[in-house]
């Protein structure tokens, strides 16, 4: 009498393996989505520096939302200002990381109103999607309250993470500008460089929505994206280009993610479209 050799693929422990295997793959995914915020959001708390550091006088100011918390921000006056600009930094560090571009944006004859984000510097609470935007809004409010700025007087900047705050902001009220650099179209969009497609629907939630945003903003916009972005790649800087509705240009750079801000043509560029949305820069 023969035996039949029985199906190794029906083997218990060959079953228990691939069970295994595909239990560790959602656990991962899961945590992926369940610890996002520990993924995409990297504050440091230490001020290490300050424009003083880099010539440059400031005041510091103290913001309070519309949920209770308290932000630390630095309004930097420019000798003869020709605008302001409302600058909405990445997704780590804090306004200390930002002294290189504080200098640049001088230069262009614009006063600096720069803050941090809740939990990231001085400022209190941890950070999230609706956290940054109330965020952005208490800084909105300061500059057009406090100090009294025309609207169209505002350009506001955001860079990486901060393209989809400042996006928010211009779609909500209505600035001189909006000047996005190095930012993505979608949170899902920037996981699926990465990610397959699947899993990012699954477990990466919709958040972010960039491109949503700058397509209802009615201000002229300018998209900076440098061609070598090692984080966020060239094509998420094209399709914020096509989604603006209105007056748009496109300034294409070279360099890394967090350098590309030192190419040749980038202070040159930026201060051309301000010169045609504000003015030109007023002599001291």
């Amino acid at each position: 009498m023969g035996f039949k050799r029985k199906d190794p693929r029906l083997q218990p422990s060959t079953l228990v393996r691939e069970a295994w295997r595909v239990f560790c793959l959602l656990l991962c995914l899961l945590c992926l989505s369940g610890c996002l915020s520990s993924v995409l959001y990297h504050p440091v708390p230490e001020l290490r520096g300050t424009p003083a550091d880099v010539g440059l006088s400031y005041e510091s100011v103290y913001l309070g939302t519309v949920d209770g918390k308290r932000l630390g921000a630095w309004w930097i006056p420019s000798g003869a200002p020709r605008g302001v600009l409302l600058y909405c930094h990445g997704n780590g560090g804090n306004i200390s990381a930002l002294l290189d571009s504080i200098r640049v944006y001088n230069r262009l004859g614009l006063d600096l109103f720069v803050f941090d984000y809740r939990g990231y510097g001085e400022s209190s609470g941890s950070p999230s999607e609706q956290g940054l935007y109330r965020d952005v809004e208490a800084a909105w409010n300061y500059l057009e309250q406090i100090r009294r700025i025309d609207p169209q007087k505002i350009v506001v900047f955001g860079w990486s993470l901060g393209g989809p705050v400042a996006a928010w902001i211009s779609q909500k009220h209505r600035p001189g500008a909006l000047i996005l650099e190095g930012a993505f179209t979608s949170l899902q969009d920037a996981a699926r460089d990465r990610v397959p497609g699947f899993f990012v629907t699954l477990f990466i939630p919709d958040q972010y929505p960039t491109k949503r945003y700058v397509a209802r903003v009615q201000s002229p916009v300018l998209i900076i994206h440098s061609r070598d972005d090692e984080v966020m790649p060239f094509h998420h800087g094209e399709a914020l280009f096509a989604a603006a509705r209105g007056a748009k240009q496109l300034l294409v750079i070279r360099g890394s993610h967090n350098r590309g801000f030192l190419d040749s043509q980038y202070e040159i560029s930026i201060h051309s479209f301000l010169s045609e949305v504000l003015g030109q820069k007023k002599e001291e």
